[in-house]
């Protein structure tokens, strides 16, 4: 974890002054000193936010909070059971707690195996011949292609002028 913070944190130093606003250089020793100050700053910047993300730890219940004295607040009274793998929570007015098996029987499952491979195949054939038939349907009219395969070829442009000769007729 150390490292990868690091690296990240090296990289961001490096790219920060991608990001940095650029100014008119001059040669003057006073903009050079302030553009170095500038380029250090956002240099720092970007290891502090980089170095903070990567190191703040997750609350565990982050996902879990909601927002008391709501008018959706659920008040139950919670109950701690436990079960195969671990302890769970759970609401004291609970009515059902069903683990029967809802799932449709293999034999049922591999009769309607061949109405899901035909719903399947229709699907996928229909997304390659419905777009082409929509593409030929636009250009029927369209004649272009044909004139211009159909068109005579260009002659051959003419040979350019011969050279002029030098000075008094001599090259």
């Amino acid at each position: 974890m150390k490292f990868s913070t690091i690296f990240v944190a090296l990289a961001l130093a490096c790219s920060a002054n991608a990001f940095s606003t650029q100014t008119n250089k001059a040669t003057t020793n006073k903009s050079v000193m302030r553009d170095l100050k500038k380029h250090a700053v956002n240099t720092m910047a970007a290891i502090a936010i980089g170095s903070s993300v990567l190191t703040t730890p997750m609350v565990a219940d982050a996902l879990e909070t909601q927002a008391f004295f709501s008018s959706t607040t659920v008040v139950a009274e919670k109950v701690v059971r436990e079960g195969i793998y671990k302890e769970y929570e759970a609401l004291i007015d609970q009515d059902v707690d069903d683990a029967r098996s809802t799932f449709k029987s293999a034999k049922e499952t591999k009769s309607k195996k061949g109405k899901y491979t035909a719903i399947l195949a229709i699907l996928v054939v229909g997304s390659f011949i419905i777009p082409m038939a929509q593409y030929f349907w636009y250009v029927r009219d369209d004649d272009s292609s044909d004139r211009f395969f159909g068109k005579a070829p260009e002659p051959p442009p003419p040979p350019p002028p011969p050279k002029k000769k030098g000075w008094f007729g001599k090259k």
